[in-house]
């Protein structure tokens, strides 16, 4: 038995993998997206999603991407993963990314190429969209002068290509290494944090989409995951997956707040402010319960 069967858990409900089904729409989640979809519907050129570590942005950036119907966008989402990337290398990604085909190592070629794709997905009827994901990592201004420069890809009346950038607040300072294209943001909005209702219907739902009969957190620990976490959904993941485990480690079928403070505290997350309430950590499980366990496993 794992805690999956412990807990009558169909799958995992607090992985940490952007997976569509557990997609949580907040209130601020909802405008986000609005927002964001009303920025490349109008193809307005450059839109900016602002979050901290962990606040959800590369599964709203997917969520996005699912969201746009594909016979109106030709949309692709590139993710960034080193900050040493060049300007020719992601302007060969983009092309790949929206259907070039066979790319040109020459620029002024692959620029051309680049344009006569975006002319025929307009002409399609379509609207080219590249989602940016973690773009905090695009940290030159010879990058920022390539977005300013496909951002004058345009036909009469309308411009062929949208951005929008997925990216931790540095993305502001990167951003005004062109300042051209820092005038260029038609528009920014910033995730914040979950508020403490928000985090108590977020457990709630991914418990729920993951067929838990019931949840097993107590009002009270539900509360002590929300000031651990500050509303952070990747810490939140984080806490609610190891209590999961530890309780079914000690077969216990309600999770309290003291059992949250001593995962919380196992797990180095530094405790929640005083009004929060004291914390307290309990004994360690005993050898008889890590027995138990282990003969669970055989």
């Amino acid at each position: 038995m794992n805690y999956l069967e412990y807990y009558e858990l169909s799958q995992e409900p607090f992985s940490n993998a952007p997976v569509s089904r557990f997609y949580y729409s907040s209130a601020q989640h909802a405008q986000a997206l609005l927002r964001l979809t009303h920025a490349v519907s109008g193809m307005k050129g450059l839109a900016v999603l602002v979050g901290d570590i962990g606040a959800g942005k590369t599964t709203l950036a997917r969520r996005m991407l699912d969201a746009l119907p594909e016979e109106e966008y030709e949309a692709a989402l590139l993710v960034i993963i080193h900050s040493g990337i060049t300007a020719s290398w992601l302007l060969k990604r983009i092309a790949l990314q929206l259907g070039v085909e066979s790319p040109a190592d020459e620029k002024l070629a692959l620029l051309s190429q680049l344009y006569q794709r975006l002319v025929r997905i307009y002409e399609q009827g379509k609207k080219a969209v590249v989602l940016i994901d973690e773009a905090q990592m695009l940290a030159t201004r010879e990058i920022m002068e390539e977005f300013r420069g496909l951002l004058n890809l345009e036909v009469p009346e309308r411009k062929l290509l949208s951005f929008v950038f997925f990216g931790l607040p540095e993305i502001e300072q990167n951003l005004k290494l062109d300042p051209p294209l820092a005038q260029r943001v038609a528009l920014k909005y910033r995730l914040e944090p979950l508020s403490g209702e928000a985090t108590d219907a977020y457990v709630r739902h991914r418990l729920r989409l993951a067929g838990a009969p019931r949840v097993p957190f107590s009002a009270g620990a539900l509360a002590r995951i929300h000031a651990y976490t500050r509303g952070t959904p990747r810490l939140i993941n984080t806490l609610c997956d190891n209590a999961l485990f530890e309780g079914f480690v000690a077969r216990a079928r309600e999770l309290d707040e003291r059992f949250v403070d001593r995962v919380a505290r196992d797990l180095g997350i530094e405790a929640p402010a005083a009004d929060a309430g004291p914390v307290e950590r309990p004994a360690r499980l005993d050898l008889a319960e890590i027995d138990r366990y282990l003969e669970s496993l055989e």
